[in-house]
């Protein structure tokens, strides 16, 4: 099979042929149909996360996928052949830019009834993350304002709909076309971080998904109402600043979950919520791919078509 793979950190990303990989018993081999790209597809690739996912080599990149069930081992066996489902791989293990992968069977859930197979390789760490900072998190509820910082990434815009769906007000912060997407996603009032100084626009929220860090991390604290919470996607929040602003703060770790996602899948099946596309790529352009998700300037998520 077609793989994509390094052989160190910061190495040039190359294809290669492997063979198939053999399935444990609590694991389900699927045909991969796409993977979908993610920051910290890149993150890995440069070595930035070795600390938390040390990779060991050769590796093969990507970890979010939608594909159809080939083969359940003998504790798989909910799952059948053909079933399409959707997944998380561990970081450290990756393997979704391949044309099969053994996934554990504990890991998978089934796509949304209404969504195209492709699209849903979107879903799995974008979307789980939104869910787990809103609801595990946060504990967001109906009624609640939440300030979601760049509304038109892939993590914001499921942000925005989950968010509008469980009866939230949503402001998002966007730059460009990103601020008409973050209002068809369902955002109350979009923010245009490259002209408004965010922080002298809102106040008194209940909620900061922060997707930013750095300067905006810092400001959003001053946005959040006493006893409201910062939870942050991309470094830590500084404990101390939220002391000070009378807050709570978190942070988002985000492992694969078979459970969760689909927890999400049924929100999204229910919501008839979307994938926010930015572009989709062939296998044999995914190089292009990881350089664009590079850029930062990715309008939701990099669909890879594998098959």
């Amino acid at each position: 099979m077609r793989t994509l793979r390094i052989h160190g950190y910061d190495a040039a990303p190359a294809f290669e042929e492997v063979p198939v990989p053999e399935t444990g018993a609590d694991e389900v081999l699927v045909r991969v149909r796409a993977a979908s790209l993610n920051p910290l597809d890149v993150k890995l690739l440069r070595g930035a996360m070795r600390e938390f996912f040390p990779l060991g080599f050769p590796y093969t990149m990507g970890t979010d996928l939608a594909g159809t069930v080939e083969h359940p081992g003998p504790l798989g066996s909910r799952w059948r052949r053909g079933d399409p489902v959707v997944a998380r791989l561990d970081p450290t293990r990756g393997g979704a830019l391949a044309e099969f992968v053994a996934v554990p069977a504990a890991d998978l859930a089934a796509v949304p009834s209404a969504m195209p197979l492709d699209e849903a390789a979107g879903i799995p760490t974008a979307a789980g993350t939104a869910w787990q900072a809103l609801f595990e998190i946060a504990r967001l509820r109906r009624g609640q304002t939440v300030l979601v910082h760049a509304g038109a990434g892939g993590v914001g815009s499921f942000a925005i709909q989950f968010a509008r769906a469980a009866g939230a007000r949503v402001i998002a912060t966007a730059s460009g076309e990103g601020i008409e997407i973050a209002r068809r996603l369902g955002a109350d009032r979009v923010i245009d971080y490259r002209s408004e100084r965010f922080a002298e626009r809102v106040s008194d929220t209940d909620v900061v998904l922060d997707t930013a860090g750095g300067e905006t991390q810092q400001l959003s604290f001053g946005v959040l109402r006493s006893g409201g919470i910062l939870v942050a996607t991309t470094m830590p929040p500084d404990e101390a600043l939220a002391r000070a602003h009378k807050v709570k703060a978190a942070f988002v770790f985000h492992r694969s979950d078979g459970p969760r996602l689909q927890q999400v899948v049924q929100a999204i099946d229910r919501g008839d919520l979307k994938v926010l596309v930015d572009r989709k790529m062939t296998l044999q352009e995914a190089n292009a791919g990881l350089r664009h998700q590079e850029s930062g300037r990715a309008r939701g998520k990099i669909i890879v078509s594998v098959a």
